[in-house]
């Protein structure tokens, strides 16, 4: 079985930064695509960034410049280095991996709040 662990959530002032980072272990041949969600009290969740296995990346428009994806495929682990925060970033942020053969795995998530 997979597990996703997550950590670097946190506390932080409007303008600070906070890195989170989400490993994969168990049996894990293969990973197709990482991404980073989250989800405000009340708000949908959405998709923050994504990398696939070739490298690309996408950001929601309202991370753009701020926050940037990693991920090294040895150690099936991602990251999310979020500058310039703003109060708005505040939810829970959640990891997704897919996997070559099209399984899907959630990490726990962690709380990010932002004050202003």
């Amino acid at each position: 079985q997979v597990q996703l662990v997550e950590s670097g959530g946190g506390l932080v002032q409007s303008g600070g930064s906070l890195r989170l980072s989400c490993s994969a272990s168990g049996s894990i041949l293969s990973i197709a695509t990482m991404g980073w969600y989250r989800q405000a009290p009340g708000k949908p969740r959405e998709r923050v960034a994504r990398i696939i296995s070739g490298g690309s990346t996408t950001y929601a428009d309202s991370v753009k410049g701020r926050f940037t994806i990693t991920r090294d495929n040895a150690e099936n682990t991602v990251f999310l280095q979020m500058n310039s925060l703003k109060p708005e970033d505040t939810a829970v942020y959640y990891c997704r991996v897919t996997t070559s053969d099209g399984h899907l795995y959630w990490g726990q998530g962690t709380q990010v709040t932002v004050s202003s």
